[in-house]
């Protein structure tokens, strides 16, 4: 194809192929097309398929078999590998989450890196969900070509091991909150509970009963809370907010600002005589319980003293 450039000169444009094929030719790709019993070659023509593989560039091999994901199909990769001196590999069969792993490790074992292992799924893809063979096939066909373009450009990597910290940071402590934390913990797996609020319990020490089994809902929550300042794995900041997190998985940094509570909780002892003398306002200043239109209960929370009258 050609199209005129600014002079009036005509300007050849190039196919992908065209473009690609200096780099496809560099490598020695072998192509690997997985029968999986019936489940592929039912609606995918594996002949045409191999011999379509064998004519792009950069493939040097491209052979079948029954089951690739086998102990047979496994060394077979491993000797075309060594026989041919190829240097990608891609496994035409089903879907990397199933055998990713197993056809890397065949890679490697074969001498190569890995990562120089590309899979195209024409099961999950292309077989279960197409009707037509044809169809099925020349789908197949664009795959396969595709894992060839991407396997060339593929770099070698190397797994690392690096240290993990196993600590657990559990944002909030309502009833869900506590429930994983006290999980974590009985693990021996240290445990930072946060929670914005004073208290730890949240939405559930509200609640007077459970749906469905109107189980009451402070016998079930207060047990637990008990359990996480007990327990020494969990290390419990309540009136504080998680305000940055940075890092990566296994390596988090994360800080929180604790807010002041102008008691000095390591001498506190919880006897509540600085709750009866707070000057702070209650709100609200009523609570009242109405069934089917009818008060049943009144209570007036007044004074500064916290004691309310019914």
């Amino acid at each position: 194809m050609s199209s005129p450039d600014g002079n009036g000169k005509k300007q050849r444009s190039f196919t992908q192929e065209e473009l690609l094929r200096p780099y496809l030719e560099k490598e020695r790709v072998g192509v690997f097309v997985c029968h999986c019993g019936t489940n592929i070659s039912k609606m995918v023509d594996i002949d045409q398929v191999v011999e379509y593989a064998k004519t792009l560039p950069g493939v040097t091999r491209a052979v079948d078999y029954k089951y690739m994901c086998s102990d047979p199909g496994q060394e077979l990769i491993k000797k075309e590998v060594a026989e041919h001196n190829l240097t990608r590999v891609v496994v035409s069969s089903c879907s990397p989450l199933m055998h990713e792993i197993t056809f890397r490790h065949a890679t490697a074992d074969a001498g190569l890196n890995e990562f120089f292992m590309q899979m195209a799924n024409i099961r999950e893809q292309v077989s279960w969900v197409t009707a037509d063979v044809a169809a099925a096939t020349e789908k197949a066909k664009k795959l396969i070509r595709g894992a060839v373009y991407r396997v060339v450009f593929s770099t070698p990597l190397d797994v690392r091991k690096v240290p993990v910290n196993p600590a657990t940071l559990v944002i909030g402590g309502g009833i869900t909150g506590i429930e994983a934390a006290l999980k974590l913990a009985e693990g021996k797996h240290k445990v930072y509970l946060v929670d914005k609020k004073p208290t730890i319990g949240g939405h559930m020490a509200m609640f007077d009963k459970t749906f469905p089994t109107l189980d009451c809902a402070a016998c079930i929550l207060t047990p637990k809370m008990v359990s996480v300042g007990r327990e020494e794995h969990i290390n419990l900041r309540t009136y504080a907010e998680v305000e940055e997190v940075s890092g990566f998985v296994g390596n988090f940094k994360v800080r929180i600002r604790s807010k002041s509570r102008y008691v000095d909780v390591e001498k506190c002892t919880n006897c509540g005589l600085c709750w009866n003398s707070c000057p702070a306002s209650f709100s609200p200043s009523h609570r009242k319980m109405t069934i089917g239109g009818r008060v049943f209960k009144v209570r007036k929370f007044g004074g500064n003293n916290g004691n309310g009258a019914h």
